[in-house]
């Protein structure tokens, strides 16, 4: 789940529970926005374990705005040049299903700038993938940066080289001891 635009975070804290409950994502973003008196500034996104997702604009964010939520993802824009950027995103998204999620993720943003992206200028980017565990396998982020898609792609590597080998061995609810502490006792 991402919100962003004037972002409320309790859309995160209260859908995840119910999305949790099994209920579709349309349902419960339908819910949340309902009680949320600052839906039209707000963009917000979801996709459930099954793939299910949703996603909302509301009327009063900032142009260019947008969403696309499909099988699998929900992707939103604002403060976009246009709705080309998003376009380009979904399509690089789409066109990278043979590669890790990861990957997929910051090839998606480098196509968003690379058409323009933010029409004031993007200034931070970051991936966050959780997998099966409640901890994320990747996390990677870059503030206040010149060009935040080469400094995102400049740390991706390094993260994927440095840090994922160690998260990879890290306990994990199936083998709560961890392949790094066997190593270290071995």
């Amino acid at each position: 789940m991402a919100t962003q635009a004037t972002p409320n975070p309790f859309l995160a804290y209260d859908g995840l529970p119910l999305l949790g409950e099994g209920r579709s994502p349309e349902d419960v973003l339908t819910e949340l926005l309902a009680r949320d008196p600052g839906r039209e500034v707000r963009q917000v996104g979801m996709v459930d374990r099954q793939g299910r997702s949703h996603a909302f604009t509301g009327s009063a964010t900032r142009d260019w705005a947008g969403h696309c939520a499909r099988p699998g993802y929900a992707v939103q824009g604002n403060r976009l040049v246009g709705p080309e950027t998003l376009a380009e995103i979904v399509r690089v998204f789409e066109d990278s299903r043979e590669l890790d999620l990861a990957e997929r993720l910051v090839l998606a943003i480098e196509a968003g700038e690379e058409t323009g992206g933010d029409r004031h200028g993007a200034r931070s980017a970051t991936v966050t993938v959780v997998s099966d565990q409640p901890y994320p396998l990747w996390d990677v982020r870059v503030d206040d940066a010149e060009h935040p898609a080469r400094e995102l792609r400049r740390l991706h590597g390094v993260f994927q080289e440095e840090v994922l080998p160690t998260i990879q061995q890290l306990p994990t609810r199936d083998d709560p001891m961890g392949e790094a502490a066997r190593q270290s006792l071995g």
